[in-house]
């Protein structure tokens, strides 16, 4: 099998707000992630699939969509990726206790993400 999809984000400007507006609308109970101030987690058993994060997007990409792929390394998945006319956007980035992700535009501009195995 290749690099599954594992997690998705759903960020924007009032990370509050998009929080309550998807727990309203789909029923979600979101868990308060410690250290990143209004971001929340779905589990995979909520949303019915993998989970994933509602909240409030970084100050250079306020509103996005995306989703993450597994992969066993990302400095290795980078590479390929922008030899084949993708782009890093976030390089490799460790959240302690919690995640190594990266970010990463296809070449139609596509925001998506990697997450490494561990």
């Amino acid at each position: 099998m290749g690099s599954p999809v594992t997690h998705w984000e759903i960020m924007g400007e009032d990370g509050d707000g998009l929080g309550d507006f998807y727990a309203g609308v789909f029923g979600w109970n979101l868990a308060a992630v410690p250290g990143l101030d209004s971001d929340f987690t779905v589990s995979g058993d909520e949303a019915g699939g993998s989970g994933g994060a509602v909240g409030k997007g970084m100050e250079d990409m306020v509103s996005y969509l995306t989703m993450y792929f597994d992969v066993d390394s990302i400095d290795d998945q980078l590479a390929q990726i922008e030899a084949a006319g993708g782009r890093t956007i976030v390089p490799s980035t460790v959240i302690p206790d919690t995640v190594t992700f990266a970010m990463f535009a296809d070449p139609a501009g596509n925001l998506l993400g990697l997450n490494e195995n561990e």
